[in-house]
């Protein structure tokens, strides 16, 4: 464990529990917490999660824009569902980003797990997405996806990672609930 992964770590606490709170400041934290894991992967040589977490820099500056009433005139963001064209072009499209990064990581570079790390990747950047968008799937999917990067993380040996994500996992639950009664609340 270095310095570097522990307070990427706290960070990464911080942003989540902000973000089920519907706390706009989750986004600033949350690009302080990806721009440590960045450096943090290149060092580890996970190539897809630094350029995940390259693109998650800018995802926070996209949510901190939308949530404080950039992307609705003034208004703040409310929590919605995502139809169902929606989710199925995003699957796709994660899948189809999974397929063309994975091999691209597998034929061009030295990447530990290639395939591994672009799934795990392209699913993040769909769940980043519709949380930005404040779509309540966003939750569901980050559970599954957590899940998967505590074995990923576990198999090696990144054991702080790893638990920042089993954490990650019990916010998200945490999330579903309180964004599906914001939700409910607002109809």
């Amino acid at each position: 464990m270095s310095s570097l992964e522990l307070i990427a770590s706290l960070l990464g606490v911080l942003a989540v529990w902000l973000t089920v709170r519907q706390n706009p400041w989750c986004w600033p934290i949350g690009l302080g917490m990806v721009s440590l894991y960045a450096w943090f992967f290149f060092e580890a040589k996970l190539y897809s999660q630094v350029l995940l977490h390259s693109v998650f820099a800018a995802m926070q500056l996209y949510g901190w824009w939308a949530w404080t009433g950039g992307a609705s005139g003034g208004r703040s963001r409310l929590v919605s569902r995502a139809s169902s064209r929606e989710v199925s072009v995003g699957i796709f499209s994660a899948t189809l980003i999974s397929l063309l990064l994975g091999g691209a990581m597998a034929s061009t570079t030295e990447a530990a797990f290639p395939w591994i790390d672009a799934t795990l990747t392209a699913f993040s950047l769909l769940a980043q997405l519709w949380m930005a968008l404040k779509r309540l799937q966003c939750w569901a999917l980050w559970i599954v996806v957590d899940v998967l990067f505590i074995a990923f993380f576990s198999y090696q040996g990144y054991w702080l990672t790893a638990a920042l994500y089993a954490l990650f996992t019990g916010l998200a639950l945490m999330g579903l609930r309180e964004w599906r009664a914001a939700l409910v609340a607002a109809r």
